[in-house]
């Protein structure tokens, strides 16, 4: 009996391995236009550890998110690396990005960030290069909704912009 629960143990063990190492490699970018507003709002979500390791690699190795360590010019090269990276033009047009502000939950960033003014637009191209350096494997999400509708792209290293239409 006893070999028997270890054998059990030994075959199972491998297995819970490689299942906690396996990563997902994804963000997610909600887009929604806000007529009354004439403004784009922007909610980029991506994991803490995944940015953080680009941001150390790109700027300072000392870059510590979401820490009591976190000094005012981590969320600065956080900033910086977000505008670089994401980039919106509605009907042909770049738009301007303004940078909010970024909260943490648990094991996420989320990313606050406006484009104002914005007039109604029939299409919008998303490029969304977010931690393509980090992995080839990343996919970035992108959900437009624009009044009732809404659409979504999955753009990866190879398809990093996405074009949709709304008219």
């Amino acid at each position: 009996m006893r070999f028997i629960k270890i054998a059990l143990v030994l075959s199972v063990f491998p297995i819970l391995l490689s299942v906690s190492s396996h990563k997902f490699y994804v963000s997610t970018t909600k887009i929604e236009y806000v007529a009354q507003k004439q403004s784009l709002q922007i909610i980029s979500k991506l994991f803490i550890d995944d940015i953080e390791d680009v941001l150390q690699e790109r700027y300072d190795s000392q870059i510590s998110l979401a820490t009591k360590k976190e000094r005012k010019m981590d969320e600065e090269y956080l900033k910086n690396y977000v505008l670089e990276k994401l980039k919106i033009w509605a009907d042909g047009e770049e738009v301007s990005l303004k940078y909010i502000g970024r909260q943490y939950e648990i094991d996420m960033v989320e990313l606050f960030i406006e484009v104002t003014p914005v007039t109604p637009f029939e299409t919008i191209t998303v490029e969304n290069k977010m931690l393509f350096e980090l992995t080839h494997e990343q996919q970035n999400i992108v959900h437009v909704k624009w009044g009732k509708e809404r659409q979504s792209l999955i753009l990866d290293f190879e398809n990093p912009n996405g074009l949709l239409n709304f008219n």
